[in-house]
């Protein structure tokens, strides 16, 4: 048996003996099952005491996974220590660093992330070499294949698994940085948003400005209103729709969760992306410890840009256990959080993925909620979406009202309309994936700033659908205007990007997701657009109308009356709905907290309708610019009882 023989690492980690799925765990309680047996043995062999192995196997039979698993996510071993010991079992030579510069980049190569086996080494000057992490339970074979064939051991080394991660993600990131970059728009360039404008979308929007102005010149009266009544029908449909899903809020009862037997937990990837992070990280880290999970079945990618050397310092000081894993983006355009996401997708181990932001609070039992409702859910159940709670509204009318308004889409708005099955956009934290399908869609795109959104809709359009779950994460609302406008205005840029990424081919978007859906995806995200941009436009047109009625008492015509109706009643119902939708949400803990700053949402819209404004110009001048939000360590925190009413 030669090295050369085998087309790539994962063949020859097959044919060694270390690259084989494991035989399911006995579903009897009071039977060890033979492979954690075989790993009992091995562990008395290496000297640790039968407490600890007993108290590891119990572990492992209540979360399905191997004696070693836990020995080595309980820090009992010290994985060093034991792969060494293992390479002395084999009689292979040990490694506790792999030189990068010596690994193959090969094809399929980065498999190894998420489950290191085999990696093939160059030596300068040497013959070729196999690193290989062999497991406990295959031991007996490895050392069988050895045997049988005395030459492989001098094409072998044993490693550990953070030794081989380590040397991958240094010898690949060129490549892996290309492909986050370019492999959505490669793939699929109709769903990717590295080019703002096709160019029949580009003509089209010419010939439309051009074909305004011409009429704005020659007949002005007539087309401003006919774009009157259009923007005015528009805005007055995005109000229906919030105040049905209103009316059915208050008409809901409360869902039960989904139960399910206590058995195996599948692994679990939690992604949370850092860039100027330092101040939050002894917060991140408390709270990723606190969740409801076995520590054996959490996988947890930390992904840092390499440049951001303060939160890497942050990161390397705080106590992180072997289930986190750190990974450094390599710095390139465009720098955001959708492309360092992407970077990692490849390594992600668990069969479900979530993403969190480096200031969430996770209620500790999120992830359990999550997994019971994908299991008891149908197939093309893709994406949950946990509600985002603010816990500073006490802080002033800006954070204030930034709770109403997420208590309404989180709590209201996203239920109804996961409800009914229709596209849903989803909030930027706090999204519970298939971690397959998610590979299956493209991931994120790195050139849309609100990524959320996108891939809310691109899944929807793909067949799949979105839920919503009720365990909560909490976070805290930017308080100064400067702050809250640049999140804003990025969030107004990608919902306009996520649009005409959308808009490229209308006729086969509706063919795609049906015409419902196509008009639901307009009034969310189109209608939302339009409606921000209008909003002060239309405000005006009633104080001019209330002028002329209430200061010159002059005659109003029946179209203009028509109008000013339709637009205060638009207005008006934007303004309750936003109120209505929030307060039906929220605990009346949280009201209380709001208090009497509701009245305030005028101003609050207006700030939204610049922020809108901005995103239109920063499409144009820099469409990839990501405004970063500063954060802090939480001030105010929620009681879990809150927790629970909110749920």
């Amino acid at each position: 048996m030669r090295l050369a023989e085998y087309p790539d690492d994962i063949a020859f980690a097959t044919a060694i003996g270390i690259a084989q799925v494991p035989p399911p765990l006995s579903a009897e309680a009071d039977r060890v099952p033979e492979g954690l047996m075989r790993e009992a043995q091995l562990f008395r062999r290496l000297g640790l005491s039968k407490p600890l192995i007993s108290a590891m196997l119990v572990r492992a039979g209540r979360n399905g996974t191997s004696l070693e698993t836990e020995l080595l996510t309980s820090g009992a071993l010290s994985p060093d220590i034991y792969y060494e010991a293992l390479a002395e079992l084999l009689g292979l030579p040990f490694a506790a660093e792999l030189d990068p510069a010596e690994l193959e980049d090969l094809p399929g190569v980065d498999t190894q992330l998420a489950a290191p086996t085999a990696v093939r080494l160059r030596p300068h000057g040497r013959a070729p070499l196999a690193a290989i992490v062999p497991r406990a339970d295959r031991l007996d074979e490895i050392g069988e294949r050895l045997r049988l064939s005395p030459s492989l051991s001098t094409t072998m080394v044993v490693t550990t698994p953070a030794a081989m991660r380590a040397a991958l993600w240094q010898a690949g990131h060129d490549r892996r940085l290309r492909e986050a970059v370019d492999q959505l728009f490669s793939t699929a360039p109709e769903a990717s948003a590295r080019i703002t404008l096709w160019g029949r979308q580009g003509f089209y929007l010419g010939t439309a400005l051009t074909l305004v102005f011409m009429l704005l010149v020659t007949v002005p009266w007539i087309i401003l209103r006919i774009l009157h009544v259009t923007f005015g029908l528009f805005f007055f449909a995005t109000v229906a729709v919030r105040i049905y899903a209103l009316l059915t809020k208050w008409r809901e009862k409360r869902r039960p969760r989904p139960m399910l037997p206590v058995g195996r937990r599948p692994v679990y990837s939690v992604f949370v992306a850092l860039y100027r992070e330092a101040a939050v990280v002894p917060q991140l880290v408390a709270t990723l410890d606190r969740l409801e999970w076995p520590a054996a079945c959490l996988d947890i990618k930390l992904i840092c840009e390499a440049d951001d050397q303060e939160t890497l310092d942050a990161l390397a000081a705080a106590p992180l256990g072997p289930q986190y894993e750190v990974i450094r983006v390599p710095p390139a355009q465009p720098r955001t959080k959708p492309k360092a996401l992407t970077y990692a997708l490849g390594a992600a181990r668990g069969e479900y993925l979530v993403i969190y932001d480096a200031e969430d609070r996770i209620d500790p039992m999120q992830l359990e909620e999550a997994w019971r409702t994908f299991e008891s859910g149908p197939a093309d159940l893709a994406c949950l979406q946990a509600p985002l709670i603010v816990t500073n509204a006490r802080e002033g009318w800006l954070s204030a009202l930034f709770a109403v308004e997420y208590a309404g889409l989180f709590r209201a708005l996203l239920p109804f309309l996961a409800g009914i099955r229709m596209p849903m956009p989803l909030g930027g934290t706090s999204n519970h994936f298939r971690t397959r399908v998610l590979q299956a869609v493209g991931g994120w795109d790195p050139y849309n700033v609100t990524e959320d959104a996108d891939l809310g809709l691109r899944l929807f359009r793909r067949g799949y659908r979105c839920g919503v779950l009720t365990r909560p994460t909490y976070e805290e609302a930017p308080t100064e205007i400067d702050a809250w406008l640049g999140q804003r205005t990025r969030w107004f840029k990608g919902w306009l990007q996520t649009w005409l990424v959308l808009m490229r081919e209308p006729a086969r978007l509706v063919r795609d997701i049906g015409l419902a859906p196509s008009l639901v995806f307009q009034l969310l995200v189109g209608g939302l657009i339009l409606s921000s941009l209008a909003h002060p436009l239309l405000l005006a047109y009633i104080g001019v109308i209330s002028w002329r009625l209430i200061v010159h008492e002059a005659a109003i015509g029946t179209f203009d009356l028509a109008l000013f109706a339709l637009d205060f009643i638009s207005i008006a119902g934007s303004y309750l709905a936003f109120i209505l939708l929030g307060r039906i949400g929220m605990t009346f803990r949280e009201r209380l907290a709001v208090g009497p700053r509701w009245l305030l949402t005028p101003f609050y819209w207006m700030l939204i309708s610049l922020a809108a404004w901005r995103a239109v110009h920063e499409l144009h001048s820099k469409p990839f610019f990501w405004n970063k939000t500063a954060h802090r360590p939480a001030r105010s925190r929620v009681q879990h009882e809150t927790a629970t009413d909110a749920a």
